[in-house]
């Protein structure tokens, strides 16, 4: 169960990650704070690169970051940008590796709560180990 202050205070180091983000090509910055079962919190934002398959979303830098710590369970990830986009579908997929339970709330930068979801909700049907284990049968 996420708490109204767990939910603020991911909201607000979202948004602080969202001042750090590296955006010079599309302007469209994001932030990203991710809560681990440990109680953990790491943050993340987008870095675009000329190359823009390079680029990386912030989602994916706070779950790489929590993963090369060793965390590999989460709670909760709040994600803000200017007018509350979801996260993309490559995001959608790492976050579905560690947990379809996983808590997604989408924020502006005012701090506004727009949306309360889970990882399953923003990809239901997800591809995951399960699959693999069928297809080598």
């Amino acid at each position: 169960m996420l708490t109204d202050e767990f939910r603020s205070l991911l909201i607000q180091k979202a948004q602080d990650a969202w001042q750090r983000a590296y955006a010079p090509y599309s302007t469209y910055a994001v932030g990203a704070a991710l809560l681990t079962d440990t109680g953990k919190i790491y943050d993340g934002v987008n870095i675009e690169n000329a190359v823009y398959p390079l680029t990386v979303c912030a989602e994916r830098v706070a779950v790489f970051k929590a993963v090369s710590e060793g965390e590999r369970s989460f709670r909760a990830i709040a994600v803000v940008t200017r007018n509350g986009g979801t996260p993309c579908g490559a995001c959608r997929q790492v976050l579905a590796e560690f947990g379809l339970d996983t808590v997604v709330l989408i924020a502006d930068l005012q701090g506004n709560l727009l949306h309360e979801l889970t990882v399953a909700d923003l990809l239901p049907h997800a591809f995951g180990e399960a699959d693999l284990d069928a297809a080598r049968d």
